[in-house]
């Protein structure tokens, strides 16, 4: 019994179970503050929102845990929309089609990543900071500054129609069960295991048998091809494809992905705690509009989150330890 509370103490006490805490109290300080949060309708345009970040997240999370990291996810998904937008001008009329190709552009554009990373040994900063530029120049030279917005209505309304019965949108059961296929990978496979292994000590796991390149090198094909059916879906969203789709969007990935408890030197982290990050963005951003708020201030705020995701969980650890070594015994006394 003593054990059982102890657990439920530190499950209270982790980083994700605050995540959470937070998402549930701005959403009722929200709902009484400013008109509208309680609505059905504010959490449709919150889910809307979410999911592109999380789509991408969650990838990025085992990649972060490995302690490298992708800042090209945005233009990844930039140059996916312009080209499914130059395909469907082409004559390509097929939905699966579309969506075939988007998913291998990405996962191409990710090994590109990957090679750089892995095979030439280049720090996976600086890569995908060169290929955040590259791509997204790309996207510009595939459309200009042209935007293709003409598709069937059926695409652009199928892709944010809603669960019968509810405002929740359907895409978000294809993000629920992909978090739950990423999270039994991270918490309950040898794979996660090795995940966190090379985040703490890359060159130990390596010894212990774990093929370190070869496994990060798929990370970014998956983070690649992920943030290409966030494109997708943001295509169809706006029902618009232009080479600025998704501008930045990567500040709001990675504010989640550190806000949720994942070290940025690797090792430590959680795919609840992000999941619950992705929450609170999405419910601060979209209150914060309701209430009038700029949106140079909500980029402030973004920016002081992602600042506040690096500092807040390093200073848990150092309160907890504090606590800890005051809880020893003292040498000497019974």
């Amino acid at each position: 019994m003593a054990e059982q509370l102890v657990r439920t103490r530190r499950a209270l006490g982790s980083w994700d179970a605050i995540m959470v805490l937070a998402v549930v109290a701005v959403a009722v300080v929200g709902a009484l503050a400013i008109d509208g949060v309680a609505s059905p309708r504010f959490w449709r345009f919150v889910a809307l929102e979410a999911i592109p970040i999380a789509l991408i997240a969650l990838p990025m999370t085992l990649v972060v845990v490995t302690g490298e990291i992708d800042l090209s996810v945005a233009s990844v998904l930039g140059l996916t929309c312009t080209v499914f937008g130059q395909l469907w001008v082409s004559g390509v009329t097929s939905l699966p089609v579309l969506i075939m190709v988007s998913l291998l552009l990405g996962a191409v554009l990710g090994a590109a990543n990957g090679l750089f990373v892995t095979g030439f040994g280049l720090p996976s900063l600086a890569v995908t900071i060169g290929t955040l530029a590259l791509y997204r120049g790309l996207a510009s030279v595939v459309l200009g500054d042209r935007a293709v917005a003409n598709y069937p209505p059926a695409w652009t309304t199928g892709a944010i129609t809603a669960i019968p019965g509810t405002t929740i949108p359907w895409m978000l059961l294809v993000v629920a069960a992909l978090a739950v296929g990423f999270g039994v990978v991270l918490h309950a496979t040898p794979i996660g295991r090795g995940l966190y292994a090379m985040g703490n000590n890359a060159e130990a796991a390596r010894f212990a048998g774990i093929n370190v390149r070869l496994t990060k090198f798929w990370l970014f094909v998956a983070t690649g091809a992920m943030s290409a059916a966030a494109g997708v879906f943001w295509t169809l969203r706006f029902a618009s494809a232009r080479a600025d789709n998704g501008l930045g969007l990567e500040l709001a990935v990675i504010a989640a992905v550190l806000l949720g408890g994942v070290s940025i030197f690797g090792g430590r982290g959680a795919l609840l705690g992000v999941l619950a990050a992705v929450a609170l963005l999405g419910v601060l951003r979209n209150g914060l509009q309701l209430a009038y708020v700029p949106a140079n201030t909500l980029t402030v705020i973004t920016g002081s989150l992602l600042i506040a995701s690096v500092v807040g969980p390093n200073v848990v650890g150092m309160l907890r330890e504090r606590l800890r070594r005051r809880r020893l015994p003292v040498k000497g006394t019974s």
